[in-house]
């Protein structure tokens, strides 16, 4: 189950709005999503920080190998995806967490930054709106009862 939070600043809502950071938390985190929560609080962290737009980020665990959660968030332009794309790995490595691997940082359309635990998409919107990946991973579950 999927548990969505909506945030401005520090205070939790229920409405939606443009600026907004939707987080997705686990249900209980054990000792081994512990690594993976704090992983993305500094994620979301930096991402506010470095004025990252949309923020909306996914419990992909136990629905894919790839990692615990993905973050989709939208920079305004090529330059402010790049930037928010290096105040995050530099943030990363400041708190120990490692090299994460980088993709399509040369064209500042669509940067991934793959940390391990949290797989993070940063798009200009034209892009992340053509391609809507949040779309597809926020989609329920299908149960098997509907297959028969």
């Amino acid at each position: 189950m999927l548990v969505l939070f909506i945030r401005k600043g520090k205070t939790l809502t229920t409405a939606h709005a443009k600026g907004y950071a939707v987080s997705a938390f686990p249900r209980s985190t054990g000792s081994s999503d512990e690594a993976a929560v704090r992983a993305l609080k500094l994620v979301l962290e930096s991402l506010e920080d470095s004025k990252a737009e949309d923020i909306i980020s996914i419990n992909i665990a136990g629905k894919s190998a790839l990692g615990d959660f993905m973050v989709v968030v939208s920079g305004r332009s090529n330059r402010h995806v790049m930037a928010i794309a290096d105040h995050l790995v530099t943030d990363l490595k400041d708190e120990g967490l490692g090299n994460p691997r980088v993709e399509g940082l040369e064209g500042g359309d669509w940067v991934l930054i793959d940390t391990g635990d949290v797989i993070v998409h940063i798009f200009r919107p034209e892009i992340r709106e053509f391609y809507n990946i949040e779309k597809m991973w926020a989609a329920p579950e299908i149960e098997d009862s509907t297959l028969h």
